[in-house]
């Protein structure tokens, strides 16, 4: 709207009648004061109505009131070489997407290896037992990095005043470093 209002008054100081009678110009110049008033009461009136409004969503609401009527999700995790795609990749992978804050029955995880690789095969059989000990860590400490290997790597070690923390922070990072 500002833009269109520019290109008019650009329009009117440029075209402006240099006639050689003063009687052809006084109507233009009439018009260009009336827009000069017309945008000026415009911009007033934005200024007055301007009212930005900052919506914020609460995921823990969203997902209290909306998760019975939550879709159902497909998730595919798609592999070929496990020498161009680390089994520890593709396991990391798989376990940050089943950390997801998502109903677990409505959540469906498919791995799809072209390579059809044993090793990671082998590699998602250890990542299954794995998490057993994972997914409750990343709901009980509330994990935002949730693939394995990018958490610690980032993590800094729990203060010592909580044992019990400190002693499940050391088991996951143990069977993390036992499988990567």
């Amino acid at each position: 709207m500002a833009v269109g209002i520019g290109f008019i008054c650009y329009y009117r100081l440029r075209l402006l009648p240099v006639a050689s009678g003063k009687l052809e110009r006084w109507p233009w110049i009439g018009l260009f004061h009336c827009e000069l008033w017309f945008r000026f009461y415009w911009f007033l009136t934005v200024i007055c109505r301007w009212n930005p409004v900052y919506r914020f969503p609460h995921k823990n609401r969203l997902s209290l009131r909306y998760e019975k009527e939550l879709p159902d999700v497909d998730i595919f995790v798609c592999t070929a070489d496990p020498s161009a795609e680390p089994p520890s990749m593709v396991m990391n992978t798989v376990l940050s997407v089943m950390a997801y804050d998502y109903p677990p029955e409505k959540l469906n995880i498919y791995l799809s290896d072209d390579g059809a690789s044993e090793l990671t095969f082998y590699a998602m059989l250890e990542a299954s037992s794995f998490s057993k000990q994972w997914l409750p860590f990343c709901k009980k400490f509330i994990v935002e990095s949730r693939s394995p290997e990018a958490y610690f790597r980032a993590a800094v070690e729990p203060d010592s005043h909580h044992p019990l923390t400190l002693k499940h922070w050391l088991l996951v990072k143990v069977f993390v470093s036992f499988l990567t």
